[in-house]
């Protein structure tokens, strides 16, 4: 099921150089779960793009942010500065419903 769908107080928090993805996740039976996941996991940076399937994105971003409710579609968005192979940096953001769901009350990524 979709993360965003079916959680409370969705956050990043950035520890130990890497971005973690945090919410209460609800399960099949209707109870919440306290869930993390490290996007560093899953999401890369392909010459200052994300990169989905890749890792450590975290390295080369700055100026990380997370609005788990952007827009009028409230969708959970992911945005950084990607660094790219000439140093340069570049705004990009991804929507994180794309990449992970809610697989009663933990996060799974979806590929």
């Amino acid at each position: 099921m979709s993360f965003h769908l079916s959680a409370e107080e969705a956050r990043i928090e950035s520890r130990d150089g890497k971005t973690y993805l945090h919410a209460r996740l609800r399960r099949e039976d209707g109870e919440w779960n306290n869930a993390e996941f490290d996007l560093d996991t899953v999401l890369g940076n392909d010459d200052g793009h994300f990169q989905w399937g890749g890792e450590n994105f975290t390295s080369s971003a700055r100026n990380i942010t997370f609005d788990p409710k952007e827009g009028a579609a409230e969708q959970p968005i992911l945005r950084a500065e990607l660094q790219d192979c000439d140093q340069e940096w570049h705004p990009r953001d991804v929507n994180l419903t794309e990449i992970v769901e809610n697989v009663n009350g933990q996060f799974q990524p979806k590929f």
